[in-house]
């Protein structure tokens, strides 16, 4: 299925803890694909975060093979798939 990148955070958001994959391009330009979560409290190292950051147009995942918390660029996300359903970025 095809979205835009408006919807990506809606759907991201609407995941509520479920595993989902995502296929995004990172800072220095390489494609990464990672099997994340939203709303893992386990490896929380106490102190906060000094910026927010949904005004920068990121969301805070954890990372479930490195099992540390991550970053994901929605402006570079290609790829979604949440349970059964794959979403392609246009």
């Amino acid at each position: 299925m095809k979205i835009s990148r408006d919807d990506v955070l809606q759907i991201i958001k609407s995941t509520r803890g479920k595993f989902f994959s995502a296929i995004f391009i990172k800072k220095d330009g390489t494609l990464r694909t990672m099997n994340c979560r939203l709303g893992v409290k386990k490896y929380l190292k106490g102190g906060s975060l000094s910026f927010n950051p949904s005004k920068r147009g990121l969301v805070v995942v954890c990372d479930m093979q490195k099992k540390s918390y991550r970053m994901i660029n929605i402006n570079t996300i290609q790829y979604l798939k949440i349970g059964r359903k794959e979403y392609h970025v246009e």
